[in-house]
């Protein structure tokens, strides 16, 4: 081989590495989303800032048939409703407590179908995850749903591409009770919450272990009568995200779940 010819070959392979790396970097770049300080103040749609007299109440990671029931008797003692996010596989194996969950009012939306991180799937991948978890979703509630939240709140470009494409919102939280954990009790996850709820805000739970440690979700539903309590010595109406935003998301903020901003008070 001539000088000429092995000095283009480290070249090409120099440039294929950092084009490899710029499309990595640009496909993995709105993860940054699932850091709290920067999601609620860059993209307050996406991070489920809504009316301010409002508080939205969002289950992940069910239907499970070993915990979600006694969610549902809990939230109609109550007489509140909320939205739960569903995962596909779980779906698929109890789709009648889904039809329960939308007969009792509440809001079901999509979580995808398996609850893996989607900034290690690619595009094919992400967008037949989310298609398959919104059809059976849809199926379940007899209309499409409106919003999606991904696995672990990991947003991928390829994620937002699909979301958008399939007619789904991206929503996060605002304030969250890490109710995941074995350590996690009723007051733990109380007080975690009650550190960042404010009228307007997004509260993420779990009423499925399916993906956390064996029973956590009992110290989410130990939680949330306190929870329901504080809301309600503060003024704030809780319901299901359908409730939350006032106004539709522009189809330009949809891609990152932005939408016009925080509802104006009602």
């Amino acid at each position: 081989m001539t000088g000429p010819a092995r000095s283009i070959a480290p070249r090409a392979t120099v440039a294929g590495v950092i084009a490899v790396g710029v499309t990595a970097i640009a496909h993995a770049a709105p993860a940054i989303t699932s850091l709290p300080a920067p999601r609620n103040r860059l993209t307050p749609g996406l991070a489920g800032v809504g009316d301010p007299g409002h508080v939205a109440l969002t289950f992940d990671d069910g239907p499970d048939p070993a915990s979600t029931p006694q969610f549902l008797d809990l939230l109609a003692a109550r007489g509140v409703r909320a939205t739960f996010f569903l995962l596909g596989s779980m779906l698929a194996e109890s789709p009648e407590l889904g039809r329960e969950l939308v007969a009792a009012g509440h809001e079901v939306a999509v979580h995808g179908w398996e609850h893996r991180y989607l900034v290690l799937r690619g595009p094919r991948a992400t967008h037949d995850d989310l298609a398959r978890g919104r059809d059976l979703v849809g199926e379940v509630a007899g209309r499409a749903p409106t919003y999606f939240r991904p696995p672990y709140g990991v947003l991928s470009t390829a994620a937002l591409r699909s979301a958008r494409c399939l007619g789904l919102r991206p929503v996060l939280w605002t304030a969250w009770g890490k109710d995941w954990s074995a350590r996690a009790t009723a007051g733990s996850v109380f007080r975690t919450v009650r550190r960042d709820l404010a009228g307007g805000g997004t509260v993420l739970l779990h009423d499925s272990d399916c993906t956390s440690a064996p029973n956590s979700w009992r110290s989410a539903l130990g939680a949330l009568p306190a929870l329901l309590d504080e809301c309600a010595e503060r003024g704030l109406r809780v319901g299901p995200l359908r409730e939350h935003f006032a106004e539709p998301a522009t189809s330009a903020g949809l891609a990152w779940g932005i939408g016009e901003g925080p509802a104006r008070t009602r």
